[in-house]
């Protein structure tokens, strides 16, 4: 009987999920995303193929180029290739977005499922030691770090996970609140299934649309988060180049020469615009509610 039960929930859970991705898939502006961002990824990859030089190479005779045949992004004011150091820039605010936002996620999930799964005073000491933090801007957690740790990209990714796993545990917690008084729940449990496979066999599976929604949509804030620190010079430290460097050292000369600041950061909106047109995509889909347009 209870393998009947939770059979029929695993059946009806695999069968939302599928009305969910094709839902999201019959907009176009997924798919567009999508591909802008694989087309983004593959060129990056690939780039060292088009290079004429590395992205921190100097040649001062070539400085402050426009694009031409040689450097298609023209060269900056010691002579770099921005071509090379875009594409290069790209690899690490990914990197940085992407690890940052599967370790604040991860730490959050496991956090918030312990609080809702056990509750009583684990649940009132972790939600108080949460909403203590929500008080202050993740945004001065980051930078208080980093003045402390110095510049680095190993720097950066924890002081970006560590001030951003509160609002995953929140929200994990009450997702979990929700399914653990469930009947199939209440059936694993008069089984005698432990509570670590309660939460990661039978709670997780059912929120798994809910987990991956939440770790696209923090993807461009912390993209955002990443050139905020490299505007106030707490970013990647040089050699290493990211879109947001990038940005604050072109925003010097735009004026006189806008394709070292335009470029950069016309790639950085259309990043963040992907990732949230697909978060919010993929959250519509999973909301019943929404009719597609």
């Amino acid at each position: 009987m209870v393998l009947l039960i939770l059979e029929s929930e695993y059946q009806k859970e695999n069968n939302s999920m599928k009305e969910t991705f094709r839902k999201f898939f019959r907009k176009k502006s997924s798919i567009l995303s999508i591909s802008i961002i694989l087309i983004i990824i593959l060129i990056a990859i690939l780039s060292p193929l088009f290079e004429t030089s590395s992205y921190s190479y100097t040649n001062i005779s070539l400085r402050n180029n426009f694009p031409n045949f040689s450097n298609w992004f023209g060269t900056d004011a010691l002579g770099r290739d921005v071509w090379a150091r875009v594409w290069f820039g790209i690899k690490v605010s990914l990197l940085i977005s992407i690890v940052c936002s599967i370790i604040s996620q991860l730490f959050g999930l496991i956090v918030g499922s312990i609080s809702g799964y056990y509750g009583g005073i684990i649940d009132s000491i972790i939600m108080g030691v949460v909403d203590i933090g929500n008080c202050i801007p993740g945004l001065i957690y980051v930078t208080l770090i980093m003045i402390y740790l110095g510049s680095g990209i190993t720097q950066i990714i924890f002081a970006i996970s560590i001030s951003s796993w509160m609002q995953s545990a929140r929200v994990s917690r009450s997702r979990i609140l929700q399914y653990k008084n469930q009947d199939f729940i209440l059936y694993a449990k008069s089984q005698g299934a432990k509570p670590f496979r309660i939460i990661f066999k039978h709670i997780l599976p059912n929120i798994s649309g809910q987990i991956i929604t939440d770790l696209i949509s923090s993807i461009p804030s912390i993209i955002f988060i990443e050139a905020y620190l490299s505007f106030i010079g707490l970013g990647v430290s040089s050699p290493m180049v990211s879109l947001g460097q990038l940005c604050k050292s072109g925003l010097s000369t735009y004026r006189l020469y806008p394709y070292q600041f335009f470029i950069p950061a016309i790639i950085l909106i259309i990043l963040i615009l992907c990732f949230y047109v697909i978060s919010n995509n993929l959250r519509d889909a999973l909301d019943k509610k929404v009719d597609l347009i």
